[in-house]
């Protein structure tokens, strides 16, 4: 396992696949962030399953073919769109993973509860899964704060009431949004009028980095309706308008 930053050179990639052995799977997260004389090494290795080898420099220079291990290569991004077309193309199969459900997560919860020895009921394991934005990292990284919460102002155990006042005090509400989310959606609702507004200035408006705001917090907002993405910018749907005049409310 690797990632697409950590590959700077050539000779990086060559060793990874050197020391494959028949049946192994290589997993690069990032993949996207690969330079493209890095990806030029993997091309023959998908295809032909052999790895081109530069030996010498200068007139003299010659290459070798080095047949590798049958072997699983697997790559994983969030920017599929900076992957250039012939690594992109490559691939046998595309796959597309979407957010995970209440349930699978709940699972997920409980599970790690067992791994991590603490005592959840199925009520706290829900609710824990139900604010963690569809992500199992995010619901493991709850879990362990919750936890926390739990062994200092309560008994150990999490039940319903324990989470919801843990999450309360992360300030992580209802529908799982934490300080950031909020604010984004506030500034465009109230300083945008709604919007459309471009995320250079939200981005500017709520002082935080552009890129963050598109990789990390508006992807979840937009899979659950709050904001559009538009030519103009982005939008505040009347969904998220509703729930802000609902917590306004009570």
């Amino acid at each position: 396992q690797t990632s697409g930053p950590v590959l700077e050179k050539a000779g990086d990639l060559a060793a990874m696949l050197t020391n494959l052995e028949a049946g192994d799977v290589l997993f690069i997260d990032e993949i996207h962030r690969m330079s493209p004389h890095i990806e030029e090494i993997l091309y023959p290795a998908m295809e032909d399953g052999q790895l081109d080898i530069l030996i010498g420099e200068g007139p003299g220079a010659r290459s070798i073919k080095l047949d590798l291990p049958a072997f699983t290569l697997i790559g994983a991004t969030t920017r599929a769109g900076l992957l250039t077309s012939p690594l992109r193309d490559r691939f046998g199969i595309v796959q597309r993973l979407e957010f995970y459900n209440l349930v699978d997560l709940t699972s997920i919860v409980r599970r790690t509860g067992s791994i991590l020895s603490v005592g959840i009921d199925v009520y706290g394991a829900k609710e824990i899964a139900r604010r963690s934005r569809g992500t199992p990292r995010v619901a493991n990284r709850l879990l362990k704060r919750v936890r926390d919460f739990a062994e200092v102002r309560g008994n150990g155990m999490i039940d319903q009431e324990t989470a919801n006042k843990a999450l309360l005090l992360l300030e992580v509400d209802d529908s799982g949004f934490d300080l950031m989310d909020r604010k984004l959606l506030i500034t465009l609702i109230n300083t945008f009028d709604g919007g459309p507004a471009g995320i250079d200035s939200l981005a500017a408006s709520i002082g935080e980095e552009k890129h963050t705001l598109e990789d990390v917090v508006e992807p979840y907002l937009v899979q659950q309706g709050f904001i559009k993405r538009t030519p103009r910018g982005r939008v505040a749907t009347d969904k998220a308008i509703e729930h802000f005049a609902k917590l306004n409310k009570s």
